[in-house]
């Protein structure tokens, strides 16, 4: 065994290998690594050399450029002019800094990388084929944005391996990377004793002008500076030009003394497409500054190497056409043609890959000496990291709520399971958007997760809802088996719209906790009181939406969040009450898992109501005043989890022969696909205590009833829309 290795991942890592002659490459353009030597050696400093090492940059970054500028025509779509301007960037990282092992593109200590500015994927796709990455072969290169590919329009981290997030909407990688870097700060606090890290990687992200006009970036650099993540390193794709035309229409701000502002350490390289040097001296000030996020603002020039698109909103968003990809090679006198790749540059990458492979044997070591040397804390790095499984029997944790408990809204119950939760599911890691005390979010046994206390699991992110959501994200998605969750007010979901949807697409296991779900919270009024936003979040694809009815639901909501979140099977966002909610009769956890299910059975039912969260109470009220009719309750926490039951269960549960009715103080349109007629609010809320405004808004016994008798009689479609009384 080889003895443990001591981190040392803040010095400088540049290296520039020699140059291995005559490598094996296959058809389909994937480098044999057998081909490459053992032995590592450091090229010396002698005037030739640099020379030659000068033209190997430009003859590396050039290859990626024509990598780009081939698949991007032959798809006939797609943003040539960012991998044009970045491609030094991403060969430094790829070829010298950052740490990775293309054969295992999921060991837990690689570096990360985000590209926030997604549109220009074929940069990365170019970098990540050079590299020896199974998951972009030329094939793969040659099939860019066509249907089916690994290599689509943007980085999905579902669809290529080596992708960590996914990012479209511009600025959503930056706060990835953030969420990232926190992910790499609390499990290096948590895990790294005594020289043997077990976690210790940088985050590294390049963003252009767009990204950092968008708001989402200014809330997620803000708390980067505050949490000073000094493994952060953000590259700043300054090259003057959005879709519109120059910056200078809209974005004229000093964005270095912005960033500076925020705590981050902030550098300059004055020719990014050139400068090689200068950038490998801003990436190493950058990796030894632990004690701040690192900006590197690089001037570049959009599509640089095309004699007559460089610098033009043109080139942002369309194939540069074989004519000017014919200029391209005969200005920067690339001799080479469509897809090829010299095997000088193949060596340059894969050499450097095959360091990431020997760092990883390292790990290997040092995790074997961990083991010994920690044991106790090595078993639950070993469950909660390495299999990202759940100790057992935790779901006997949460609680079971009887007849005789006290009456408590369905977000005290919520706090009770996370802090039944929080010792036990150790990372169990989150916050609120500064609203802590009414969503009950704070795990009680925790610390605060500060700059200070990066081991701490409570975190403050101020009010920043939209930037929280895409930390969590990235921190489900760094691979590490964390459980974050954030929390708000549902209606303020609308603020971080884009992330959820994000996590459901990119199966991020995100919990988001929202509490004041309806009407019934009162004096707020409208601008707080959800009425359409619940249906809206049942269209997300992948998102499980739980409205518990009371504290077994709650209890089940959580049991159904944990396991997606652990497995990576996709966000759950719960919809809890600020108004107490009594015990229902015939609530479980387990029931709660089916989405829907009987809990006041009847056979041959004349009607059935179909309550969910606060309302199945109101829907139990309505089948004693029906009686004699036979009245089947049924309570729906989650409409997708009952859609994804069998056929059998669906029709045995609600018989297309009997009439149903739902009771949901939300908007009725989506209901239809499970009942013949609605009671529900088809207007904004209004300012009054909450029992005044459940009453006004139809939600009473009597109401049920006569919507009932007219269900009954034949109507169907909304029966009552939720106008309030004069």
């Amino acid at each position: 065994m080889a003895p443990p290795v001591a981190s040392s991942r803040s010095q400088s890592k540049s290296k520039t290998a020699d140059i291995f002659s005559s490598p094996t490459v296959d058809s389909l353009g994937l480098f044999n690594q057998d081909a490459i030597g053992d032995a590592i050696t450091l090229k010396s400093s002698s005037s030739g050399d640099s020379l030659y090492q000068e033209e190997l940059d430009h003859q590396c970054s050039n290859c990626i450029r024509f990598l780009a500028v081939d698949a991007i025509n032959k798809a006939k779509s797609g943003h040539p002019g960012a991998p044009l301007g970045q491609a030094p960037i991403g060969y430094l990282l790829y070829s010298e800094f950052m740490q990775f092992n293309p054969a295992n593109p999921t060991w837990l200590n690689r570096d990360r990388f985000v590209l926030s500015s997604g549109h220009g994927c074929m940069l990365q796709y170019a970098l990540m084929h050079l590299t020896g990455f199974d998951s972009v072969r030329m094939d793969d290169i040659k099939e860019f944005r066509q249907w089916g590919s690994r290599t689509p329009g943007h980085p999905e981290n579902f669809e290529t391996a080596g992708i960590d997030v996914t990012t479209g909407p511009l600025g959503m990688g930056i706060a990835n990377a953030v969420g990232l870097a926190v992910a790499e700060r609390h499990l290096a606090a948590t895990y790294n004793v005594d020289g043997l890290d077990l976690i210790d990687h940088f985050t590294y992200c390049i963003a252009g002008d767009g990204c950092l006009q968008e708001g989402l970036c200014h809330e997620a650099c803000a708390i980067a500076g505050h949490l000073s993540l000094g493994k952060l390193i953000l590259f700043y794709d300054d090259n003057n030009i959005t879709i519109e035309g120059s910056t200078e229409l809209s974005f004229t701000e000093d964005v270095s003394m912005r960033f500076q502002a925020y705590g981050w350490h902030v550098q300059s390289v004055a020719d990014g497409n050139q400068d090689f040097s200068g950038l490998r001296k801003a990436v190493k000030a950058a990796q030894e500054e632990t004690s701040k996020p690192s900006l590197i603002r690089v001037k570049t020039t959009i599509g640089f190497g095309s004699p007559n698109k460089a610098g033009n909103e043109k080139i942002h968003g369309s194939p540069v056409g074989l004519a000017e990809a014919a200029a391209m090679r005969e200005h920067l006198e690339w001799e080479h043609g469509e897809f090829e790749v010299p095997d000088n540059v193949y060596d340059v990458f894969r050499t450097h890959a095959k360091q990431g492979a020997l760092a990883e044997e390292q790990w290997n070591a040092s995790w074997c000496a961990y083991q010994k040397a920690n044991p106790e804390l090595a078993k639950q790095f070993q469950r909660a990291v390495i299999d990202r499984s759940l100790p057992t029997d935790w779901q006997k944790l949460l609680p079971s709520v009887q007849d005789n408990d006290k009456a408590l809204a369905s977000r005290q119950h919520s706090q009770v399971c996370l802090n039944a939760l929080a010792e036990s599911v150790p990372e169990l890691i989150g916050g609120s958007a500064d609203l802590g005390p009414s969503n009950l979010t704070v795990m009680k046994t925790a610390k605060d997760f500060s700059a200070d206390c990066y081991g701490g699991r409570n975190i403050h992110f101020g009010v920043r809802e939209f930037g929280m959501a895409a930390v969590c994200n990235a921190m489900s998605l760094h691979g590490t088996g964390l459980v974050p969750y954030c929390a708000t007010f549902t209606v303020f979901t609308d603020y971080m719209r884009n992330a959820i949807r994000l996590a459901a697409l990119s199966k991020a296991g995100t919990i988001f906790i929202t509490t004041h779900d309806s009407v019934a919270l009162g004096e707020d009024g409208p601008t707080h009181q959800p009425v359409e936003t619940i249906p809206s979040l049942r269209m997300i694809p992948n998102l499980v939406v739980m409205r518990p009815a009371d504290g077994n639901e709650t209890a089940g909501a959580y049991a159904v969040a944990i396991l997606r979140s652990k497995n990576l099977l996709g966000p759950t966002l719960l919809c809890l009450s600020r108004q107490t909610l009594s015990k229902n009769e015939g609530t479980t956890l387990e029931s709660t898992k089916l989405g829907a299910y009987a809990v006041c059975e009847c056979e041959n039912p004349d009607l059935i109501l179909v309550g969910t969260g606060s309302e199945l109470s109101l829907a139990m009220d309505a089948k004693e005043a029906l009686k004699p009719l036979r009245v089947r309750v049924v309570s729906m926490p989650s409409c997708e989890l009952f859609r994804a039951q069998s056929r059998q269960y669906k029709d045995e549960l609600l018989p297309r022969s009997v009439p149903k009715l739902s009771i949901e103080m939300s908007t009725t349109y989506a209901w239809c696909e499970f009942v013949d007629g609605c009671i529900g609010i088809n207007s904004f809320g209004a300012s009054a205590p909450g029992p005044v405004c459940t009453e006004k808004f139809g939600f009473t016994v009597s109401n049920v009833v006569s919507c009932a008798e007219r269900l009954l009689q034949g109507e169907r479609g909304t029966l009552s829309d939720g106008s309030m009384c004069e």
